[in-house]
């Protein structure tokens, strides 16, 4: 199981204090996420956690992580189950009562996260080494290309120490799926012959036009005189070479292993095929969602969104003269006709128009929003190696300001059944960039008040937060007149919201109850997209199951505070407290009710 950007809940921690003396709650707190942190070079990179040497040595390792920054390999899944419960059992020394409200916060987050490191432990094999989504010869590229600062000499230094690793990195993955493998733990068909085209591609490019040499070049060149030519070019060179010489080398193995492994799979798609997927799939939705929700009520929930919203569609789809057919069928026809012609190219015109749309959020998120962010956000076209199969995605901005907030659009498909292009374009902005993930993870990320392992995500994102508050969002924008004028507009909003009730269904129906593939593509889901559900069992039930969440406890101060309700206030609670599961969330709303009573 996987969980998403940019890494595991915490588990690897341990208590840091005198002998025979119990540190104070935030000190605990600090050192135990510290020696996480440390545990972890990708996410000490992303985080900037340190400073000085110590952060300087962590910026040229590389562990075994995926494009989600989880570990793999059952050996560390237990030695941090191990550590969960040891501090686990620290936890239990501080009273509540003795806790402030921030640390009261702080203590059930990090009980959640450790009960849930325990659970998954027993599925560490159940997440596939190589996929198409989030797999590590993803998880290499992506994170060394976008993450990775480069920002003087030294950082081009410690990227080639860091290129130096990804040979032995790939071959220690390599060495995991041949021990799930040998569990009965393989990957669907279909998702191995997706990972090797993809892998085809990679090795496609000669070594100066790989990735990992072509946007080191690029990120160099961007500097300028900072780095001398002669020294752009002999790192060019040196990266170049050990692209030739060990990585691509490493690629052609993760090729023949799947290569070798294909004739062993088969083409059921879901988790139940698996030894306990049930029981997998069951932790996976307890994870996602961050509640007690089972497959069925999920299943039931999304029944019941998708007939209310395809009620809404079809009163719009009318007024606009499509009257016959499903709603997806008149949806596309739609969608169709607003899609750019393809000569000239329209790529660099739907990058800039994106620009303009998030723009123009930041001017209406005035009236709702009291929290905003400093660092800025742009608008970026997700690179060509992971392009086909990427969603439309945001990675944070830099701590220390180097690096801003990034809105990634896929566009190497243009049809119409892109939830992010036509109709939907303005939806999917506010969702990945204004007032979506870029408000929720840079106004953490900036918080005077959080605790810094919470405001620098050192325990990772909780789906069931972080994607229920971006779905949110594109409600809001529905809400307050955002698609005014714009029919199709506010039609695609509601396409997006369908989008994401019918994956309560296919998610489920694909692992809890048997769904073919083929199922769920005839459900109204691309190929790419069903295949994301596959290889990553539970996450896509966390947007509606969160957003739902949220909608219901905004609803609940408002009957309560009457004219003292605050839209502004109510997301101030929300985004001042950073990313917390679901249950924790309501805590802090009831708190603010109860408050301004």
């Amino acid at each position: 199981m996987k969980t998403t950007y940019p890494a595991l809940i915490i588990t690897l921690l341990s208590i840091v204090g005198p002998a025979g003396a119990t540190p104070s709650f935030d000190q605990w707190v600090d050192d135990i996420t510290a020696e996480w942190v440390r545990a972890n070079p990708q996410l000490a990179t992303q985080s900037q956690y340190f400073s000085g040497a110590e952060q300087d040595a962590l910026d040229r390792q590389l562990i075994l992580s995926g494009a989600f920054g989880l570990p793999y390999g059952v050996k560390a899944a237990e030695a941090q189950a191990a550590l969960a419960r040891q501090d686990l059992d620290a936890l239990r020394q501080f009273p509540t009562a003795s806790l402030t409200a921030s640390q009261r916060t702080s203590a059930a987050l990090l009980k959640w996260s450790f009960e849930d490191t325990i659970a998954a432990a027993r599925y560490a094999r159940y997440q596939f080494v190589f996929e198409q989504m989030g797999g590590l010869q993803l998880g290499l590229v992506n994170f060394l290309t976008q993450t990775h600062p480069i920002r003087n000499r030294r950082d081009c230094e410690n990227y080639l120490a860091r290129l130096a690793l990804v040979g032995p990195r790939i071959d220690e993955g390599i060495a995991e799926a041949r021990a799930a493998a040998d569990a009965g733990i393989l990957p669907p068909r279909f998702i191995v012959q997706r990972t090797i085209e993809q892998l085809d591609g990679f090795l496609a490019a000669k070594p100066a036009d790989n990735v990992f040499v072509a946007m080191f070049i690029t990120r160099m060149d961007a500097l300028g005189a900072a780095i001398p030519a002669e020294n752009r070019r002999d790192f060019a060179d040196q990266a170049e070479r050990q692209v030739q010489r060990a990585i691509i080398p490493a690629y052609q193995r993760i090729r023949a292993l799947l290569v070798d492994q294909l004739p062993r799979t088969t083409d059921d798609a879901g988790v139940w095929r698996l030894p306990h997927g049930d029981e997998a799939y069951a932790q996976a939705l307890a994870r996602y969602t961050t509640t007690s929700l089972t497959a069925d009520e999920i299943h039931a929930i999304g029944q019941r969104e998708v007939t209310r919203i395809e009620n809404e569609m079809d009163t719009i789809l009318r007024q606009l003269g499509y009257a016959e057919g499903s709603i997806q069928a008149r949806y596309e026809k739609l969608n169709l006709s607003l899609l750019p012609p393809s000569d000239p190219d329209p790529r660099p015109a739907l990058v800039a128009q994106a620009e303009r749309v998030v723009r123009d959020a930041e001017n209406r998120a005035g009236l709702l929003f009291d929290l905003r962010p400093k660092a800025p956000v742009v608008v970026r076209r997700e690179p060509a190696f992971s392009e086909r199969t990427a969603a439309a995605h945001y990675s944070p901005p830099a701590p220390d300001g180097t690096r801003p907030g990034i809105y990634w659009l896929p566009l190497a498909d243009l049809g119409s059944k892109v939830p992010w292009i036509g109709a939907g374009f303005k939806s999917t902005a506010y969702h990945e960039a204004v007032p979506g993930h870029h408000f929720q993870l840079s106004v953490q990320q900036e918080s005077t008040e959080l605790p810094r392992f919470r405001k620098l995500r050192a325990m990772g994102f909780i789906s069931a937060y972080g994607e229920g508050w971006a779905l949110y969002t594109e409600r809001l924008a529905a809400e307050n007149g955002w698609y005014d004028g714009d029919l199709p507009g506010r039609l695609g909003y509601l396409a997006l919201q369908l989008f994401r009730a019918r994956r309560l269904v296919a998610d489920t129906g694909l692992h809890a109850m048997k769904w073919t593939r083929q199922q769920a593509i005839d459900f109204g889901f691309t190929a790419a997209e069903t295949e994301r559900y596959v290889v990553w069992p539970g996450q896509a039930c966390s947007y509606m199951i969160g957003e739902l969440r949220i909608v219901e406890l905004r609803e609940k101060a408002r009957a309560a505070l009457g004219p003292k309700f605050s839209i502004k206030e109510f997301h101030n609670v929300v985004l001042r407290g950073g990313t917390v599961p679901l249950d924790v969330l309501a805590q802090e709303v009831d708190e603010w009710i109860a408050a301004g009573k």
